[in-house]
């Protein structure tokens, strides 16, 4: 409200010099306009009682800080408005009301007083009449006005009494004081209006003002018009929504979704999330902001911030690289390994001479039960890394290692990215198990996206279909694990470090029964070492009567079953503890179900000792020959592969070329049919590696001499009899001797793979190289008269064996 334009309030009220001071919070009053305050400070309300009873005025300044309730003159602004109070009204609670209408602008020169009210020295400031009506101004004053129309046009909230004002309003100050009351100015901004002392700089500021206001309800108004035309149903739900969230946040009930954002923030900040990370957190931040609270979408959002924020970005766990520390940690772990040990040292003798180095990407390939998992958790444990384990095996989708994009309902990351989560650090050990049994189908191909994972030209920045950022693999110290390496792609393959694992020997399993699995099921089964103890012979008589494996697993197996039978008679009171020794085994486990002699009983004619390879270590296998009366025909049997197949017609073939130069007769492979046939054959076969196997016993046949029992051999053979070299010669040789054979002929170009052969497997082994078999024919055919003395095999053969048959490779 305001007075008459022709009414003088100098002529009514004349303002005192010194005059007690009103604060004001969030509000700035301009000369002649009426309005209504509330009083609740003592000072304050003492100041009002000290104006009514002396003249009426007040000075009304406005605060710097709105939170301060005793502010001094620093909190003050020098500017404000000499007011006279007009009515005053008291409230129950001991607050008033007044009705204040504005006289003129003052400055304050000083604060006089502070108790029990502010009194100050005020100067009142005269404001500057233009010289002569101009065009500008008067082009100010009708723009200011039209301004006015346009915003209450628009919908602002302008009483039509104040417009009345307005229109009979020429003075160009007291227009833009009426006009700056009526906008919604921020106190900064109105007060800047209320400093400005020349009436035609206030008016352009009062004028910019509006025309601001004027395009925000302009804009406004568009809005709501564009959403009555288009929004259906549930866009007005949602507009209505909005609208509810705005009143809620009004009355301080809508906090939730903030704190929410503020914890998201924070969380970000925490964990120090790169650059693009930080701009898609914000974007995701907005949209949330922008999302109805009971949608789907709205789900999905939080649970990737969730994830966004849940990743370790620049979190690592710090190396120890105390050397020695580790090599006594892989030793308390695991016993020999010596080769894989050594490389674990050397990555952490580079690691210390250079911090920066990229994690080395190891595969160890070996059979089940020799610990490669386990030895996994043991690198970590030595580096002071976490250790994260996934099983690859029986995989086909892709999105398994990349994650399901957004899109999908129930999109989560890819397990890559999930086990980071769970180790919580960007650099841990690793595990990536049954690496050879990934599939592959419609879906994808994981083993192509795993290329980028274990590639360290690429893995710094893998993507994560749902992330859709790159995260940094590079610290990550990766380690595949596999049976085999023939069902792994080449690519793959190629971009890892294979360190194989084979067989353990019987010294090797009784030390690591001894040193590991023996305390273990002890502990496990609820005994003491004390309630139980085993001999050596005890253990040695598990491994050969009980198990027949490369690894342990089978081992460890019966002894826990040893440990829980002898937990029964210790639960029953019927013993304080048990001394194991062979007979007790037999006792606790049963009949024997394999036995260490499975050589043949005698020499044999047409029937050869060969090694094979198979996915739980090595294997002895014999092959037998027999001619019968025929045309000449070639019969195979035993569930044999291609590639023995055709090592089979070779090894004929030079048969034939053999007989022919050493006057064996030239009818007999017209006149007889040759059988070839390797038994258990429900298990497949296939390799080259038995060629001089078979070339040896179609040749005993030919000759009629017996092959040494006691002589296990492996080679390809070619047409000319030359003899080709052949994989896996550790794990043939740990077969060949647990097997009890004494003699092993392997081709001359292995003789670089015996010195990676452990001393405890090739001690009692001789091994004979060859390069053409005329040198096998001598070394494994015997004279009727050399044949060695029949050896019958303690107990009976069990006809089933506890472990699955493995497909064999020789």
């Amino acid at each position: 409200m305001t007075r008459p334009p022709g009414e003088s309030q100098d002529e009514a009220i004349k303002i005192p010099d010194v005059l007690p001071v009103l604060p004001l919070k969030d509000t700035v009053v301009f000369p002649y306009i009426i309005l209504p305050l509330s009083v609740g400070r003592d000072k304050s309300v003492l100041a009002v009682d000290r104006a009514l009873s002396e003249s009426r005025v007040i000075m009304l300044v406005a605060q710097r800080d709105a939170a301060m309730d005793n502010p001094g003159e620093a909190d003050l602004f020098e500017v404000g408005t000499a007011a006279v109070i007009m009515r005053m009204l008291k409230l129950p609670d001991g607050r008033i009301r007044i009705l204040v209408q504005g006289l003129a602008r003052a400055r304050v020169q000083h604060i006089s007083q502070m108790e029990p009210y502010l009194q100050a020295k005020i100067e009142r400031i005269e404001e500057p009449r233009p010289a002569a009506p101009s065009l500008e101004i008067e082009a100010l004053v009708r723009s200011v006005k039209e301004s006015l129309d346009r915003a209450v046009t628009l919908g602002k909230g302008i009483s039509p009494e104040v417009m009345v004002i307005a229109a009979n309003l020429e003075d160009p100050g007291r227009l833009a004081d009426l006009a700056a009351s009526n906008l919604d100015l921020k106190l900064a901004e109105a007060q800047a209006i209320l400093e400005t002392i020349d009436p035609v700089e206030r008016l352009r500021r009062v004028s910019d003002q509006l025309v601001r206001e004027i395009q925000v309800l302009t804009m406004q108004q568009e809005i709501s018009s564009q959403a009555r035309g288009e929004i259906d149903r549930s866009q007005r739900e949602y507009f209505l929504r909005q609208q509810l969230k705005a009143i809620q946040q009004e009355l301080g009930e809508g906090e939730e979704l903030a704190e929410e954002i503020a914890n998201y923030r924070k969380a970000a900040e925490e964990k120090q999330l790169p650059e693009e990370a930080r701009e898609e957190l914000e974007r995701q931040i907005r949209r949330l902001e922008r999302s109805h609270p009971e949608s789907a979408e709205t789900q999905i959002i939080r649970t990737y911030l969730d994830w966004l924020t849940a990743l370790p970005w620049t979190t690592y766990s710090e190396d120890d690289l105390d050397l020695q520390h580790a090599q006594q940690v892989l030793d308390e772990d695991h016993y020999d390994l010596e080769k894989i040990k050594e490389r674990i040292l050397e990555y952490l003798a580079v690691r210390k001479l250079k911090p920066d180095t990229r994690g080395p990407i190891l595969c160890f390939v070996g059979p089940p039960g020799v610990g490669k998992t386990s030895l996994g958790r043991s690198i970590a444990r030595s580096l002071g890394r976490k250790f994260v384990r996934i099983s690859l095996g029986g995989v086909r989708d892709e999105a398994e290692v990349r994650g399901h994009r957004r899109t999908y309902v129930g999109a989560l990351p890819g397990r890559i990215v999930q086990g980071i989560r769970q180790a919580g650090t960007s650099n841990p050990v690793f595990v990536l198990d049954e690496i050879d049994k990934i599939g592959a189908d419609f879906r994808g191909d994981p083993s192509s996206a795993l290329l980028e994972v274990l590639d360290p030209e690429q893995n710094w920045s893998f993507v994560d279909h749902y992330l859709g950022i790159p995260y940094d693999l590079s610290k990550v110290m990766f380690i595949a694990t596999a049976n085999m390496l023939e069902p792994i792609q080449p690519a793959f393959l190629d971009r890892m470090e294979v360190i194989r694992l084979t067989g353990y020997t019987q010294e090797e399993k009784v030390r690591i029964a001894r040193l590991h699995l023996i305390p273990k099921q002890t502990k496990e089964n609820g005994l003491t070492p004390e309630q139980i103890e085993f001999s050596d012979e005890s253990i040695a008589a598990v491994i050969s009567g009980y198990t027949k494996e490369a690894g342990l697993r089978n081992l460890e197996r019966e002894i826990a079953a040893i440990c829980r039978k002898v937990a029964v008679k210790v639960a029953r009171g019927e013993s304080a503890g048990m001394a194991i020794d062979a007979a007790k085994v037999e006792e606790f486990l049963g009949p024997r179900k394999h036995f260490a002699e499975e050589l043949l009983s005698r020499d044999r004619v047409g029937v050869a000792t060969g090694l094979a390879w198979t996915a739980v270590g090595g294997d002895i296998l014999f092959i037998e020959v027999v001619a019968v009366p025929g045309k000449g025909q070639l019969l195979l049997t035993g569930q044999l592969g291609d590639v023995m197949k055709e090592s089979a017609q070779a090894a004929v073939s030079y048969a034939r070329a053999y007989a022919a130069t050493h006057g064996l007769g030239d009818d007999f492979f017209a006149k007889h049919d040759m059988h070839i046939h390797v038994p258990a054959g429900s298990i497949p076969k296939d390799g080259p590696s038995a060629g001089i196997t078979i070339g040896t016993a179609i040749l005993s046949v030919l000759t009629g001499k017996p092959i040494n029992r006691r002589v296990a051999m492996t080679g390809e053979i070619t047409l000319r009899g030359d003899v080709l070299p052949i994989g896996g010669l550790k794990e043939k040789a740990l077969a060949a001797k647990l097997a009890g054979i004494h003699t092993v002929i392997v081709p001359k170009l292995n003789r670089r793979d015996l010195s990676e052969i452990p001393a405890t497997i090739t001690d009692g082994l001789t091994f004979h190289f060859v390069d053409h078999m005329d040198e096998v024919l001598k070394l494994a055919l015997l004279d009727p008269d050399e044949r060695q003395p029949e050896v019958t095999p303690q107990g009976e053969p069990a006809e089933i064996a506890s472990e699955q048959p493995q497909p064999a490779t020789v």
